[in-house]
């Protein structure tokens, strides 16, 4: 019940015993169950209601069963047709990956053909003023 153990809900009765004195329990505990009575005969007041709107615009359990089915099916085909287009992200995925691999050594190269130039440049650099 709630994950209370029986130790527990002793303990929780002695406090309630201690808080509101052995005359005031039982009293406590009727107007709970009246309430918790109540409550549950107002659930299914409103859920009798729902239903009955439902019937009167034409709308059954059933047709709103079969509809969810319906949905849930057509969302697990969408999830599998995602999922199942992984192959394809994975092929764009190495595609760029090469494409920047070879800009990148495009971009080296380049790099390395200006640094032999700058280093091959030998004597004084004159200022022209």
């Amino acid at each position: 019940m709630f994950g209370i153990g029986g130790g527990e809900l002793i303990f929780i009765m002695f406090i309630v015993l201690m808080l509101f004195g052995s005359d005031k329990v039982p009293e406590i505990a009727r107007t709970m169950g009246k309430a918790m009575a109540q409550l549950k005969h107002a659930t299914n007041d409103i859920k009798s209601e729902i239903q009955k709107g439902a019937e009167a615009n034409g709308l059954d359990t059933q047709t709103l069963t079969d509809l969810r089915g319906n949905i849930t099916s057509e969302i697990n085909k969408a999830k599998e047709n995602l999922l199942g287009d992984t192959s394809q992200i994975s092929d764009i995925t190495s595609e760029i990956n090469k494409a920047k691999d070879s800009l990148l050594g495009e971009t080296t190269t380049q790099i390395e053909t200006t640094k032999e130039v700058i280093e091959d440049v030998t004597g004084p650099i004159k200022r022209q003023m």
